[in-house]
């Protein structure tokens, strides 16, 4: 079987996993429906109890799920490929961080409670503030070293925030609902939700996937990819820009989850020849298949305890960067 074989077959694979995930999401829950009536309820206009249930509260949380998935993992292995890092994450470039903070500052201000879109919206601001940030930091030909400085320098002072507004939190009401928004969840989400943010997150799908070739003449290394006209002013724009659009998007309406960016490229990498351009579709597959397969997973375990998402890839993802610690140190010694 040739390696191209190989890597539509995975694909294929991969999204008929997304697919079957994607339609357990929607049978899964408190309220017991059949097969049959879910689909239907689905796709019912007469807006009755279990239309509402398939509607307004199921569907848009799968969505999200697929949706979220897919533009951690996507970003994850676009970030690996641009900065030739193993351990490169969305998290990485202070966005994450940046966009929870805008979100807490506006549990903390009020503006979430007055505004129903306050919370998404402010996120979304956090994160292009740090986008920003971190352009300027860097100047206009950083190098990876230096993005990766200013990023760590960003995430640092976000959180640093955060910490700062749990600290002179009004009420302790307040800051539990802080600390619960930062954990993760895709709980209460409706299709509101979606329509924010998926718009936001599709461009940055385009624009990562812009990198494609780009990040194919990327593993020969940065001269060797200038020498064969790769812009590499265009290629960092498109790296950090889409990452910053996918993935603020995402955790404006989800919160922070992590260790999706990381685990699903690690995962994936050696099924795919270890090549960018190939990586990068398998990864947003992959990162669908995992946060959905979470999300069923938290309502199973947990039911009436709203187990948060954002916990349970934590449990899953650090043992597994673990794993990766003592792999490359093996590889060194």
């Amino acid at each position: 079987m040739s390696e191209r074989t190989r890597f539509h077959l995975l694909i294929g694979v991969l999204a008929l996993v997304v697919l079957l995930l994607f339609g357990l999401s929607l049978l899964t829950g408190p309220a017991a429906t059949g097969f049959f009536d879910a689909f239907a309820g689905l796709f019912s206009d007469d807006r009755g109890t279990l239309a509402l249930i398939m509607q307004e509260i199921r569907l848009p949380r799968a969505i999200l799920a697929a949706a979220i998935g897919a533009t951690l993992g996507l970003s994850g292995a676009a970030l690996q490929g641009y900065l030739r890092n193993p351990l490169a994450e969305p998290g990485l470039l202070g966005i994450s961080a940046s966009a929870s903070l805008g979100a807490v500052l506006a549990l903390y201000t009020g503006f979430a409670a007055a505004f129903p879109l306050g919370l998404p919206l402010a996120a979304l601001a956090g994160a292009v503030v740090a986008v920003l940030i971190v352009q300027a930091l860097a100047g206009l030909s950083g190098n990876v070293l230096t993005i990766i400085l200013a990023g760590v320098a960003v995430s640092s002072f976000a959180g640093a925030m955060t910490s700062l507004a749990l600290n002179l939190s009004p009420n302790p009401f307040a800051a539990l609902e802080i600390v619960f928004w930062m954990l993760g969840s895709l709980n209460d989400r409706s299709m509101t939700h979606v329509w924010l943010s998926l718009p936001v997150m599709i461009v940055g799908w385009a624009m990562l996937a812009a990198l494609a070739r780009p990040l194919d003449v990327l593993t020969l290394g940065e001269q060797a990819a200038q020498s064969m006209g790769v812009d590499m002013g265009r290629v960092r724009f498109l790296a950090v820009f889409g990452t910053a659009a996918s993935v603020g998007a995402a955790t404006a309406v989800a919160g922070a989850i992590g260790f999706v960016g990381l685990i699903v490229p690690h995962v994936l990498r050696p099924l795919v020849g270890a090549r960018p351009s190939r990586l990068l579709p398998a990864s947003a597959l992959g990162g669908a298949a995992l946060l959905l397969a979470a999300d069923i997973a938290v309502r199973i375990v947990a039911p009436a305890r709203d187990l948060k998402i954002g916990v349970l890839t934590a449990l899953i993802g650090a043992p597994f960067f673990l794993w990766l610690v003592f792999r490359y140190r093996r590889t060194l010694v």
